[in-house]
């Protein structure tokens, strides 16, 4: 069963991006390294070829994910989106009850995560912990060493 995912416009555009590069790029080197092995000699004792049809194998498995990926993808449509409770491409602003430490994430698809640049997969235990959430709610979360509780302060697009 294939499992939808939601994304940006600027996800999926990585996604095909990386399909692309994958393709035109990366295969045809692929094959150019298989076909210099071949030329080498004898198959049967021939490291190098086994190393480059197995390297073969691997990027042909990450393009046939990443293309099931893509059959899966679903643009979210962000001018739909309700901007009262904490949902994904909310940008959340939290308050840390303990040590009073203010941050901003915004909640996107787990393969648009980037926490340099504060965003947050709504899979990680924040992300759960504040999606539905609504400003002026505290939001309980569990995590290895206990529960945080954060305020939440604003939601915006």
């Amino acid at each position: 069963m294939s499992k939808i995912s939601y994304y940006t416009e600027e996800g999926l555009k990585k996604l095909r991006e990386e399909l692309n590069q994958l393709k035109d790029i990366e295969r045809p080197r692929a094959s150019q390294a298989i076909a210099e092995a071949r030329d080498k000699g004898d198959l049967s004792e021939n490291a190098e070829y086994d190393a480059a049809k197995e390297a073969q194998g691997l990027l042909e498995l990450k393009i046939s994910k990443l293309e099931e990926t893509l059959s899966n993808a679903r643009l979210i449509d962000e001018s739909q989106l309700d901007t009262s409770k904490a949902l994904v491409l909310s940008t959340v602003k939290i308050k840390n009850q303990l040590n009073g430490m203010e941050m901003s994430y915004t909640l996107v698809a787990e393969s648009e995560a980037d926490l340099a640049s504060g965003k947050i997969s709504v899979n990680s235990p924040i992300g759960k912990g504040l999606l539905g959430k609504e400003v002026g709610d505290v939001a309980q979360i569990k995590v290895p060493n206990g529960t945080l509780k954060f305020d939440i302060l604003d939601i915006t697009r």
